[in-house]
């Protein structure tokens, strides 16, 4: 079963229009993965912060594969069988569905991004198999009521759910407004949840790091600037968030070193120089 929302719900008098004229994060970061879906000024984009910081495609394929090992361990080793992925970007190579469903078919997916380009390939790609579902839903990260509302018409909230933020938070730039946002989404799903994120960090090749940085922000509204922070200041702030909000006794993992190990760990390759850039990830669980 396969769901999708927006543009269908738009109201009287919206008009829904794919602009290719003003970068959007999402086909820029597909650009950075070789893809195709994407135009002149996300092309513009993304080659200045490469040459800024030619790291960055390496960054972005870690990030992705950090997406594969935990969807992969969530659903084999916790027995997840609902993941909330914001921030999906374009479809690629192994998205959270197909990743999670090959594990356990019945997994229910709910994407959610709020780039039209997205919702036209998420209809037409993003299709769960028979016995899952998965559905679309075009919000943005800050309409965190919103998401929840509408998500919980394919996930069951009273069953842990997984909450996949990678790459996204650090396009929140006041970092109390991302941990407020962090806090209402994981203070929503029951005890056995788990959250994951991965963040852009300065503690690794700090002068690279702002030289994309200050890339990237030159084509983005400054409400999406990309705001890089040193992994310290994330886990005290959007990781104290969370385990606030959720249901205790809570544990929390660093998500650091070489690939997803067994039990309890999870961890990423956060302390790859080529991953300074996009992946200072962090999960929590009750």
């Amino acid at each position: 079963m396969t769901e999708g929302e927006s543009p269908d719900s738009l109201g009287p008098g919206e008009v829904f229009r794919l602009r290719t004229e003003v970068p959007h994060v999402a086909r820029v970061y597909d650009y950075w993965l070789n893809g195709k879906d994407n135009f002149t000024a996300f092309r513009v984009a993304a080659e200045e912060t490469i040459a800024a910081f030619p790291g960055i495609r390496l960054s972005a394929q870690a990030n992705r594969a950090f997406l594969r090992r935990t969807v992969r361990y969530l659903a084999a080793e916790e027995g997840i069988r609902r993941f909330l992925d914001i921030g999906t970007g374009l479809p690629a190579a192994d998205n959270t569905h197909e990743v999670s469903q090959a594990v356990a078919p019945e997994t229910r997916v709910v994407y959610v991004d709020n780039d039209p380009l997205v919702l036209a390939h998420a209809r037409a790609l993003l299709t769960s198999g028979p016995q899952g579902a998965t559905a679309y839903l075009d919000a943005d990260l800050r309409d965190t009521d919103t998401i929840l509302e509408r998500a919980a018409r394919t996930l069951d909230f009273s069953r842990p759910v997984a909450i996949m933020l990678l790459a996204i938070l650090h396009y929140i730039p006041d970092l109390a407004e991302a941990s407020q946002i962090v806090a209402k989404l994981v203070g929503a799903v029951p005890s056995g949840s788990f959250f994951v994120v991965s963040y852009a960090g300065t503690d690794l090749l700090p002068a690279d790091v702002l030289a994309f940085e200050k890339s990237l922000n030159a084509h983005l509204a400054a409400r999406e600037h990309h705001v890089a922070r040193r992994h310290d200041a994330v886990l005290g702030h959007v990781g104290r968030s969370s385990q606030k909000a959720l249901t205790p006794p809570t544990r929390a993992y660093s998500l650091t070193g070489g690939g997803l190990g067994s039990g309890r760990k999870c961890r990423s390759q956060g302390n790859h120089p080529s991953s300074s850039a996009s992946c200072r990830p962090r999960c929590a669980r009750t």
